[in-house]
């Protein structure tokens, strides 16, 4: 059975702390995976990553490694929305990240949407390593076709699977696992309620608890404080336009800063 063509990518970036700014200390970039850095603004280090394959298809191989030292702070987000396409029956695409965010660092890791098509597979990872005074950020919102476009997403393989340690101790595991006919799954209440995309937020960081008093959620969404330094987030929107109007006012409520630039084009 044909196969077609695979994409393979890798991006590690380490930042540190420089006076009042933090800059880039390590920058490797391995096939489709490229990093742009747009100009500094406040103290932390913005990168926008992008997949010069397009999207990803069954096979594909996508690997993260970002590292905030001591007192860095960087904001990750993505040039375009990722798209997962048609695969071939048993290829599946894969994606792991890795944070490590050293003591009084922060990342901020806010790409776009995902959006899955009709056949996709990919199964994704997020694993996150934390000091003792760390903060981490991640959004990650994800759509089942556009429906604008007439598409109709049935069958699909999609897991994903979070992990966050804080000084080498297990605080947050998450898996989601979509798998068949999707849009029969989100109709269930239990699941999605007929919602057609979704974001899962989660803010591990000593302002989890403040940060979560300036939420206004619409009756879809719910917030969950774990810790007083651990903030789970769940949204669900009828399509993508929907679930940016809520998810932006989130974001920046507890980022404190502005949606990142290419959120906005």
């Amino acid at each position: 059975m044909p196969t077609g063509p695979r994409a393979k990518g890798a991006l590690a970036l380490t930042a540190k702390r420089r006076g009042a700014e933090t800059v880039i200390a390590d920058l490797r970039q391995e096939g489709s995976l490229k990093a742009l850095f747009p100009r500094v603004r406040g103290d932390a280090l913005d990168a926008v990553f992008l997949n010069t394959a397009g999207g990803l298809t069954g096979g594909d191989q996508m690997q993260f490694d970002v590292t905030a030292n001591a007192g860095a702070h960087i904001t990750l987000a993505s040039q375009a929305a990722e798209r997962g396409y048609r695969a071939h029956p048993g290829q599946i695409a894969q994606s792991k990240v890795v944070l490590n965010v050293g003591s009084g660092g922060r990342i901020d890791w806010i790409p776009q949407e995902t959006i899955l098509f009709e056949s996709a597979a990919l199964d994704r990872q997020m694993h996150v390593h934390l000091a003792a005074d760390a903060t981490a950020l991640i959004v990650e919102p994800v759509i089942f076709g556009r429906p604008a476009m007439g598409e109709d997403v049935r069958n699909l393989h999609f897991t994903d699977h979070w992990r966050i340690w804080r000084a080498d101790q297990l605080v947050f595991a998450d898996a989601l696992r979509l798998i068949g006919d999707v849009k029969s799954h989100l109709q269930r209440r239990a699941i999605a309620g007929g919602a057609g995309a979704m974001a899962t937020v989660v803010l591990a960081g000593p302002q989890a608890q403040r940060c979560a008093q300036k939420l206004d959620l619409p009756e879809t969404c719910g917030a969950s404080l774990i810790a007083d330094d651990l903030l789970l987030v769940r949204l669900l929107a009828e399509d993508g336009f929907a679930l940016r109007r809520i998810l932006i006012p989130v974001v920046e409520a507890l980022s404190c800063a502005p949606i990142p630039r290419v959120w906005r084009l």
